[in-house]
């Protein structure tokens, strides 16, 4: 009889392990559906250009966003003018404090390495309707990863005054480097009539993204035949290019309201 009620158990047992191996077959046969709204159609699909340009978008929105938050942190900012010799750094400079001020900031000349010092104009403010920005404007020497004293002699100058000026200007890069860590925003100001492609534009950019610190890339001397926005917007695709002459003034409203889109 125990052998009876054995065979009894191990009867159920079976037929359950069955019942749940249908039940497993049946639910295999039927697929799982998503909903319609969720398939995505050809339409939406977006070729490898567009999606390179929509993550430039995103990189863009989240520089601005960065910038943003700095200017709402911060009532009174220091705004850096960076860039290689004779980009017009010191024009620019001299731009907006005739704009804002009434006066100039410094010299300007042919000659490279004109502006071998930090210079400093404080408490600059810019007024756009009832927006009003208030910044620190520091004007540096021109970046270069040579400076030979035989370039200026070239100029006309003696040996003297030139070694001189080389020397002065090989410290002036050095302050200026140290000073992009008291910078809340560099404008890197580039020749748009020279190839951007260089290693002092590349070493200025590298520097600023490894310290964190949000940059406007401005195409200066549009004025000229031989300006090209386009090849320093190819160069460096992650930021905007703003297009301005600070010799005459053109396209300097867009720079300050860009400003203030930022703070924004």
């Amino acid at each position: 009889m125990p052998r009876k009620k054995s065979k009894k158990r191990s009867g159920k047992k079976a037929g359950k392990k069955a019942k749940k191996a249908k039940k497993s077959e049946e639910n295999a046969e039927e697929p799982f559906e998503e909903p319609a709204e969720d398939q995505p159609s050809a339409s939406t699909q977006s070729s490898s250009s567009s999606a390179k340009n929509e993550k430039l978008g995103i990189i863009k929105r989240f520089i601005n966003k960065v910038i943003g938050s700095i200017f709402k942190k911060k009532k009174h900012i220091k705004l850096g003018l960076y860039g290689p010799p004779n980009g017009g750094k010191t024009t620019l400079a001299n731009r907006i404090c005739i704009d804002w001020l009434g006066e100039d900031m410094g010299s300007v000349s042919a000659t490279a390495h004109e502006t071998r010092e930090i210079k400093i104009k404080e408490q600059i403010n810019i007024k756009s309707g009832k927006k009003e920005l208030s910044f620190n404007l520091v004007d540096t020497p021109g970046i270069a990863t040579k400076i030979d004293y035989e370039d200026f002699v070239k100029k006309g100058m003696n040996k003297t005054v030139a070694k001189k000026r080389a020397k002065e200007a090989t410290k002036g890069v050095i302050d200026a480097i140290k000073w992009l860590d008291d910078m809340d925003v560099v404008v890197v100001v580039i020749d748009s009539t020279m190839d951007p492609y260089t290693q002092v534009n590349i070493t200025i950019i590298g520097n600023l993204v490894a310290r964190n610190i949000p940059v406007l890339i401005v195409g200066n001397k549009i004025d000229l035949k031989k300006s090209d926005l386009k090849r320093i917007e190819a160069a460096f695709p992650q930021y905007d290019v703003i297009g301005i002459s600070a010799k005459f003034g053109k396209n300097m409203d867009k720079l300050y309201e860009s400003l203030f889109v930022m703070v924004d």
